[in-house]
């Protein structure tokens, strides 16, 4: 009998054990995000906002707000809405700190795309290795049984 390298080796029940711990921090992971609130308010206290995962979840204003122009109140509310929106990922990003820790953390690549496509082409060429393997193994086989 032929031997299968590493694959012969491989812990089948801590292999599921793993994978079961897995999900399981992807579900707590799941969880604390559904609770998370990002939160912001301008320097002059005229616009708060709460944005959550499904989007804007709270919005208000200032009496004093209706004394601005419209221009200048759409502004402050944009840039309200964008501080509220950085804060939940900031949340976000802490919360799969914990989950997953700093260096397998997917949250690491939103803000180094170089360092995403290099995990992407190492993976590339890993498959391609492996495929090559497969198929050199493959072809063997087709040549020991005459095929």
């Amino acid at each position: 009998m032929q031997e299968f390298g590493d694959f012969a080796n491989i812990d089948i029940e801590k292999l599921i054990k793993t994978a079961d711990g897995q999900f399981a921090r992807v579900e707590e992971l799941e969880k604390t995000i559904a609770g998370l609130v990002g939160r912001a308010e301008d320097e002059d206290g005229l616009v708060t906002v709460e944005f959550a995962r499904e989007g804007l979840r709270e919005l208000e204003l200032h009496p004093k707000a209706m004394r601005l122009g419209s221009a200048e109140l759409s502004e402050k509310v944009k840039e309200v809405i964008r501080e509220a929106s950085d804060d939940l990922q900031r949340q976000i990003s802490e919360a799969m700190v914990k989950v997953f820790g700093e260096e397998d953390n997917p949250m690491r690549f939103v803000n180094d795309p170089e360092g995403a496509l290099s995990q992407v082409r190492s993976a590339e060429a890993a498959y391609n290795r492996t495929f090559e393997d497969v198929m050199g193994e493959l072809d063997r086989i087709r040549r020991r049984l005459d095929l």
